[in-house]
Parts: structure tokens; C-alpha cells; sequence
């Protein structure tokens, strides 16, 4: 306990540093902006803003990255009580609720309960991160090359089940983004692969090109295509005082929200949006108050939008402890990381105490930054949303090619974030979702260095693999999870879930 008071300690002074509170502050207003804003998203902001993270040292980066991600849960709620319009996929369930209390009169109930389940969900799944953090990592020092091909292999198949629509084709969404991973020249043997001849692919897919193109691109096209109508509701908020009742009723809410968010944010594949599900239909379930849901459950608000926080900041415990990223966001940290120079993992603590602890600390400080802006800044959130999108896109085209182009100077980066994009586009209408994609991208050559380690230390014998008992018990994990996934029963069964 003592180690870890010291660990925090240092986190803060290295948070509240003049730099990284301001990038901080960015983070969480640019994130609380991309989720007000519906049909961009963090992922697709996260994308775009990596080419400007190069100049910066690697802690600030990423807890500027970060707060872009969780702001972005903040913000989503905002329009989905006010306009019935969810700036985020996992404020899709505050809608059924929020708006409804917004109708009734009681919209600043509604967003002060979401911003304070949120704050509380937050700060406790950080002091989860940073309790649970160090062990796991004592943990997955233990691991051998071996165990470390099973664990990626798992996070790559449970990423796939969890998928939405075909699991057939998330898995070749996933054999894709490695394959595309290994494009390049191999390190032991100088062997080009899958270069094709273009000179450009000697050094391999840039990471950011793909991201940019799969989700940046490709979401303006699929935005561009859907008619604009965004009714912003006129009227006065309301007070932001909850009653008694409403406290009543939304802190077990905010409570049991926190707790299973806090555990489906570290699933690969999870993440804010199974966490803010779950909990909606946890709270149906549980409450007292069925009668009241679909008409204005305060439940339906304080538990998702505690879930969805808490979910966005358990996430980072794969990534930080073993360097498996748990969804898309991830997968760019991840990448945001490697292009820094560092490698996640579990000698992160060691290694770059600073930047471990100083973002674990940042959590809190951009908790309260969005908790104290994100109330006051509603009328400023709302005038946001009668921008129109087609004054915006060009101005995001163009800073996308300018972000690409400054990489390596290459105008072949800039085709082929094009080229990703299109195909991003292509992914979408056929129902197959470019998260896995990147997850694979960012794992198949860590997968593949792990393999070739695992075979030289067993000279050749594939037995390595099943004589592990943690490599066997996570490879069985996840053949029993996939072909569980496969059986048609429970394939549509899982399709009905997430359609509901």
C-alpha cells in the first residue's frame, strides 16, 4: 500500500506538470466535442491526431490521446438527453432514458446524473487501474514467448466473437489486419514480403495511414451519404439539482453501472459500449421501477453512463500491464506508443514509470476537468451541433492529408490512406467492422516475434504451445469461445442481443 501511495505520488507530480495539464485539458475538450458531435468519434479523432503526437514526448501524447477518449463519453450524453441524438455508440442507451427525463422537464437532472456517475465511475476505475496494474504486470512477467503468441492469439478470437454480425467475417477482418502487418521487410532474414515491388512498402503499411483511412476517411464518406437533421431542442434545461428520490434511485444505479463496467472495459472486445448495454439491462432487471423505463427511468441514465466510464478507463489495463489492446481505441495507443519508440508490456512499469503512473494520475486530473467544463459548456455543445457537416469535412480532408504527407514527405502515403479509406467504406456496407482489422494490424508482427521466439527456445517442437499450462489454458479459452460462437443457436442469439 505504501509502494503504491509513492507510485501515485510520482504519477501526480508528473501529471500536473504545466505541459501535461494542458494537453490534458485539450484532450478532454477536443474528446467532450467528438461526442457531442455525432459520426466522428474517438476513434476516427484519435486517428487524425496521431501525426501531431510526434513532437511531443510520449507521456503528454498519450494523456492527451487518452482524454480524447474518455471525454468522448462525456460528451456523448449530452445530445443524446438534449436532442434524442447519441453523439457516441454507447450512448445509444442514455437516449431511451435521457431524452425521456428531458421532456418531462428534468433534462438537468438528467445531465448532472450522468456527469456525476461518470466523474465517480471514472475515479474509481482508475484507483482499480492502478491497484490491479502493478500486479498483473508481476503476473505477465512470468509469461514466456509461448504464452504470449496464446494471449494475443485469445485477444485476437474473443475480439472477433465479440464483433458485431458475421463472426465469420470478423475472423477474416482479423487474418487480414495481420496479414497486413507482416507487409514489409523481415527483420532476420532481409527478406521483402508482400511488398509487390513498390519500393514505399519496404518498411511496411505505416500504421497511421491505415487508421486514418479505415476510420477518418471512411466515416466522412459514410456521414456524407446520410441526410443532416439535427433539431436542436429549444427551452430551458432546468435545474441541475437532483431530489431526494432521484439520489435514491440513481446511486445504487451508479454503483452497480461502475462495478460491471469496470470488469467489461478490461475484455477484449468490450469496452464502453457492452459495459453501457449491460448495465441498462441490468438496471431493467434489477429496479424497483420497471413501470418507469421507456418513459424516463433516472435508472436508465446513471447506470449506463457509470458503466460506459468506468469502461473506458479499465481498458488501458491490457494495454498498460501486457500490450494487448482490449478494442480499436486501444489498438491506436498501442500504435501511438510504437511510434514513440516504446513497447507496451509488462516492463512499462520499469521501463517508463513516468509515463505509466503520470497517465494512471492523469485519469483523475481530466476527470475533474470534464466534470467541472462539461456542465457549464452545455449551451456552448449545443451551438456546436447546428454546424453544418459539410463545412466541416473538407477542412478534416484537408487536414488529414496534410497530417499523412508530413510522415515520411511521401505523397504514396497519402494514396494509400485513400486507398484504406475506400475500402474502410466498402467494409461498412458489407457489414464487416474494421476494429478487428486494426486490432490484427497492431498484433500479427508482435504475434509473429513471439512465435519464432517460442519455436527456437523448443528447436522446432510446435508442442511448446499445449505443454505451457497458461499458453494450453489460454488457447482452450479461446477454441471453446469460438466454436461456442459458431454454433448457429447461439450465433443468432448473440446477433438478437446486439440488434436489441
Amino acid at each position: 500500500m505504501e509502494l503504491l501511495i509513492q507510485n501515485l505520488a510520482h504519477g501526480f507530480s508528473v501529471a500536473l506538470s504545466v505541459e501535461n495539464v494542458l494537453f490534458a485539458f485539450i484532450g478532454c475538450v477536443i474528446g467532450t466535442a467528438i461526442g457531442v458531435l455525432p459520426g466522428i468519434g474517438p476513434v476516427a479523432t484519435i486517428s487524425l491526431l496521431l501525426p501531431i503526437t510526434f513532437g511531443q514526448p510520449a507521456t503528454t501524447a498519450i494523456i492527451m490521446l487518452a482524454g480524447i477518449y474518455y471525454g468522448s463519453q462525456y460528451g456523448g450524453s449530452t445530445t443524446a438527453i438534449l436532442l434524442n441524438l447519441p453523439g457516441e455508440v454507447s450512448s445509444v442507451v442514455t437516449t431511451l432514458e435521457g431524452y425521456k427525463m428531458a421532456r418531462r422537464g428534468r433534462a438537468g437532472a438528467a445531465l448532472a446524473t450522468a456527469a456525476i456517475g461518470s466523474f465517480f465511475a471514472g475515479t474509481v476505475a482508475t484507483i482499480f487501474v492502478a491497484a490491479s496494474g502493478p500486479l498483473l504486470t508481476s503476473v505477465a512477467l512470468s509469461f514466456g514467448p509461448a504464452d504470449y503468441f496464446s494471449l494475443m492469439l485469445l485477444g485476437l478470437i474473443i475480439s472477433a466473437v465479440l464483433a458485431q454480425g458475421s463472426v465469420i467475417k470478423a475472423i477474416a477482418m482479423v487474418v487480414l489486419g495481420v496479414s497486413l502487418g507482416l507487409v514489409g521487410t523481415d527483420v532476420q532474414t532481409g527478406q521483402q514480403r508482400f511488398t509487390f515491388g513498390i519500393p514505399e512498402l519496404s518498411d511496411g503499411i505505416g500504421f497511421v495511414t491505415i487508421a486514418m483511412g479505415m476510420f477518418g476517411i471512411a466515416e466522412i464518406i459514410l456521414n456524407l451519404e446520410r441526410p443532416e437533421s439535427r433539431n436542436v431542442l429549444s427551452g430551458n434545461v432546468g435545474s441541475l439539482w437532483l431530489t431526494k428520490e432521484e439520489w435514491k434511485r440513481a446511486t445504487p444505479s451508479v454503483l452497480r453501472g461502475t462495478a460491471l463496467g469496470s470488469v467489461l472495459g478490461i475484455l477484449p472486445g468490450g469496452g464502453a459500449a457492452l459495459s453501457a448495454f449491460g448495465s441498462y439491462m441490468m438496471e431493467r432487471r434489477l429496479s424497483k421501477y420497471k413501470h418507469e423505463f421507456g418513459t424516463g427511468a433516472i435508472e436508465g441514465v446513471a447506470g449506463p453512463e457509470s458503466a460506459n466510464n468506468a469502461a473506458s478507463q479499465t481498458s488501458f489495463i491490457p494495454l498498460l500491464t501486457l500490450g494487448i489492446p482490449s478494442n480499436a481505441v486501444m489498438a491506436l495507443m498501442v500504435g501511438a506508443l510504437i511510434i514513440q519508440g516504446i513497447q507496451p508490456g509488462p516492463r512499462m512499469v520499469e521501463a517508463q514509470p513516468d509515463l505509466f503512473w503520470g497517465l494512471i494520475a492523469s485519469m483523475w486530473v481530466g476527470n475533474l476537468m470534464l466534470l467541472v467544463i462539461n456542465l457549464p459548456l452545455i449551451g456552448v455543445w449545443v451551438k456546436l451541433l447546428q454546424v453544418p457537416y459539410k463545412y466541416m469535412y473538407p477542412a478534416i480532408l484537408t487536414f488529414c492529408a496534410i497530417g499523412v504527407y508530413s510522415l515520411n514527405n511521401n505523397v504514396f502515403d497519402v494514396y494509400q490512406m485513400l486507398a484504406f479509406g475506400i475500402f474502410g467504406y466498402l467494409c461498412s456496407k458489407l457489414r464487416m467492422e474494421p476494429a478487428p482489422l486494426l486490432i490484427g494490424f497492431v498484433l500479427g508482427p508482435m504475434m509473429e516475434e513471439h512465435l519464432r521466439r517460442a519455436m527456437l527456445l523448443s528447436r522446432g517442437d510446435a508442442m511448446v504451445f499445449l505443454e505451457r499450462p497458461i499458453s494450453a489454458t489460454l488457447l482452450g479459452i479461446g477454441f471453446i469461445a469460438l466454436a461456442t460462437m459458431l454454433l448457429p443457436g447461439l450465433r443468432s442469439k448473440k446477433d438478437a442481443a446486439l440488434q436489441e
